[in-house]
């Protein structure tokens, strides 16, 4: 990490940043500067025009950093994120016997503390917005819109409107409705958080629910959030009990469009890629899910070819943007490219932009977020690049998605604030947030009916000990 700059320089609501290399939509580019105030970038161009434009400033050279859009985590689950290790192993539709239970059992105050955990692992990876799916916990969702905005992470944040399906009562689905169209209205003029609504999976909402939901955002200009074909057990219950595969039911009830962004999709005929193309419909594209998990993989490059809006998604699994673009482009070379010689899978740049830009036109923040340029969000960060693995780089844009580290991240910033310097928060005390989480975690997850279906590597061990020792006794 850099010693000659320090978070002090970065205090003042107005900046004029000079780094060697700033990447813009086009390309990195050397040479240039951005004037930051307010919260925005107010300028960006070659930097002696800039220095000459603003000669109230004194610029402040970052010799060694490239200056990058932060990136754009498309689906997250927040309060789970400190569970994570519980899905090491385990076969598909976790959610049934981990996570639900998991989150059933947390209160508001676990809730506020992993979700704050959780944002901050999601800044130290190079990630200024999330897009989180729901939780089921229990109690007022406004824990987990606290702890982002104390952390200083831009969040869209998802209310799960389940009603259980078609044998939902009218009034539950009416209390339900207006719920969803209170929480809109609630957060609709917050800095931070951007409110989305969510249903679980299409199976845990009837069809009004459903239809419903999806209104109810585009009315509102926002994201309607929901899980769609990543199992194939799920596929095959939605045929069984709707006569239609999830996504084909969503588009015979009218309820796919460009306010919805579902996640996974994992397991897409040629007549649902078209349904996703023709309706504008968004996918979060999530890699390491399918390694962990093993799910299949979504066809990303294919849709990337398509024109089917798509950002990548972390699924709480690990919050580190540069492994997940290069998640991305492996799980793409792996699934599909090998076996037709496509050794270039997309390109990093492909990656890199459905990283930044693209993420967040999945999310529905292209407007505010995603890129350097005048009237954006300042929400960046400061990379050190500046290594023996990049000294020599001929395509930076690549080597970021090949090569790139969260190690590298120098500083964050969200919304113009530094939120993050070399790892950690400036203002507030993360390290104490950790004791204070790891002290109850453990006994959180040993009090949640969880059933777990693979060993730990601890168990294994034992286990193949006992074995070896049992086999040597019988000779």
């Amino acid at each position: 990490m850099s010693s000659e700059l320090d978070a002090a320089l970065f205090a003042a609501d107005e900046l004029l940043l000079v780094p060697d290399h700033l990447m813009l939509r086009d390309g990195p580019a050397t040479g240039h500067a951005v004037l930051m105030a307010g919260g925005r970038f107010r300028d960006v161009g070659p930097a002696d025009a800039l220095i000459a434009r603003h000669p109230h400033l004194t610029p402040l050279h970052l010799p060694g950093k490239l200056l990058m859009p932060g990136m754009i985590d498309a689906h997250h689950h927040l309060t789970q994120s400190f569970g994570k290790s519980l899905a090491y192993g385990e076969p598909s539709e976790i959610f049934r016997r981990v996570w639900v239970p998991l989150e059933s059992s947390l209160d508001d105050e676990f809730v506020y503390m992993a979700s704050k955990l959780a944002a901050l692992e999601s800044l130290r990876g190079g990630f200024t917005t999330v897009c989180d799916a729901g939780t089921r916990a229990p109690g007022d969702i406004g824990a987990v819109a606290a702890a982002v905005q104390e952390a200083g992470l831009r969040c869209v944040l998802g209310l799960i409107c389940n009603d259980g399906g078609n044998d939902s009562t009218a009034a539950d689905r009416q209390a339900i409705q207006s719920h969803a169209a209170q929480f809109l209205r609630q957060w609709s003029d917050a800095e931070l958080v951007h409110p989305s609504l969510a249903i679980s999976v299409p199976e845990a909402a009837s069809d009004q629910m459903l239809v419903a939901v999806s209104a109810l955002c585009a009315e509102a200009r926002t994201i309607f959030q929901t899980h769609v074909n990543e199992h194939l057990a799920s596929v095959e219950r939605s045929v069984v009990q709707r006569g239609r595969r999830p996504l084909e039911l969503l588009a015979q009830l009218g309820a796919l469009g460009p306010q919805v962004l579902i996640a996974h999709g994992t397991l897409v005929t040629p007549s649902e890629l078209v349904l996703l193309r023709d309706t504008d419909t968004a996918v979060s594209y999530n890699p390491v899910a399918s390694q962990w998990k093993g799910n299949a993989v979504a066809p990303a490059n294919l849709m990337a070819a398509m024109g089917i809006r798509f950002g990548l998604g972390t699924d709480a699994t690990r919050s580190d943007a540069f492994r997940l673009m290069d998640a991305a482009e492996a799980a793409q070379k792996l699934a599909f490219g090998m076996a037709i010689g496509d050794a270039s899978s997309g390109g990093g740049w492909t990656w890199f932009d459905h990283a930044t830009h693209e993420g967040a036109r999945a999310v529905g923040l292209d407007h505010l977020t995603g890129e350097i340029a005048v009237g954006k969000a300042a929400d960046f960060l400061i990379v050190d690049v500046d290594t023996p693995e990049m000294c020599t780089s001929v395509d930076l844009t690549w080597d970021l998605v090949r090569l790139g580290n969260r190690d590298q991240i120098t500083a964050v910033f969200v919304a113009g604030r530094l939120r993050l310097w070399e790892g950690w928060p400036p203002d507030w005390d993360a390290r104490a947030l950790q004791e204070r989480l790891a002290r109850v975690a453990h006994a959180a997850m040993e009090r949640a009916p969880i059933v777990r279906l693979h060993p730990t590597a601890a168990e294994h061990r034992r286990l193949t000990m006992a074995a070896a020792t049992s086999a040597r006794n019988s000779q």
